[in-house]
């Protein structure tokens, strides 16, 4: 035999708390409202001075540059520390200096920034990678210089990393990601929490810049931006696709490429890097 369920002050016997369900989606929602007032009391929209693209960011340059300055000494730790070889670090600089040169030529639609580029050969002969920290700080692994054939594949990955910081790739993803953070803080903001940059929030923030994965725009864009400095500085663009066809090798061989854990399809981006090689007039 069913009995009828009995209700207590709107409350079902037997059954889930309209109440408690009710209350829940008010403090969620309360969380979202204030993740969102901060998130937009805590960025601004700015103009990429080398993309024209319209972004929401945190930082300004001179944090951007504090904050890699800042975890540069970790990253090299995690990779080994820097790479023995004074000649191969000498080539390293010397091509990245050399697309320097020409990266505020890209600024067209702004004032260039001059970020303090400095690149680092490290010793890490294991994982195929290269990247960027805000503010000009690159590095690249022995595990992929030793992959490549030429000064001109060297280029290309520096001058995709280049390309990241120009974007502010990291500085735009990692606003985003303050936009989940302010979330979950949703409550002690509420009631008054310190929204300030206190030091323990410096350090998730440069958590955060380590931790960042890019999105496949930021990726294309990337390509896009080394690709075009390559012209300009007089290597041929042409030998970023040997990158990528590296890449894959290094794929198929069962060692995967940490680039490619983050990365679009290397096909993908051999597709988009043809259409804007394209585009550029032959040397």
């Amino acid at each position: 035999m069913s009995y009828p369920r009995r209700t207590v002050r709107g409350r079902r016997v037997g059954g889930g708390s309209r109440m408690g369900c009710t209350s829940r989606l008010v403090i969620a929602l309360i969380f979202v409202a204030f993740g969102a007032i901060k998130f937009l009391a805590s960025t601004d929209v700015v103009t990429n001075a080398y993309t024209g693209e319209q972004q929401r960011i945190q930082l300004k340059p001179s944090d951007e540059v504090r904050l890699g300055l800042a975890s540069k000494d970790r990253m090299i730790q995690q990779h080994g520390g820097q790479h023995p070889d004074a000649k191969a670090q000498a080539i390293v600089d010397e091509v990245g200096q050399k697309l320097v040169a020409h990266v505020n030529r890209m600024a067209r639609y702004g004032e260039p920034i001059n970020y303090p580029f400095d690149f680092h050969l490290l010793a890490d002969d294991r994982m195929i990678n290269a990247f960027a920290l805000p503010g000009g700080q690159i590095f690249i692994t022995a595990a992929l210089y030793n992959q490549l054939e030429n000064e001109d594949q060297l280029a290309g990955v520096l001058g995709h990393e280049i390309g990241h910081v120009v974007g502010k790739h990291s500085n735009e993803q990692m606003s985003k990601s303050g936009l989940l953070r302010s979330i979950g803080m949703g409550a002690a903001v509420a009631v008054g929490g310190d929204a300030g940059m206190g030091g323990q929030q410096v350090g998730a923030v440069v958590n955060q810049v380590l931790s960042t994965r890019y999105g496949r725009e930021d990726e294309y864009e990337s390509d896009r931006i080394g690709c075009r400095l390559m012209y300009a500085a007089g290597y041929n663009p042409r030998e970023i696709l040997g990158v990528l066809h590296i890449l894959k090798r290094a794929a198929g061989s069962g060692r995967q490429p940490e680039m490619l854990s983050t990365h679009p399809h290397p096909d993908n981006r051999i597709a988009e890097i043809k259409r804007v090689l394209a585009q550029l007039p032959k040397q």
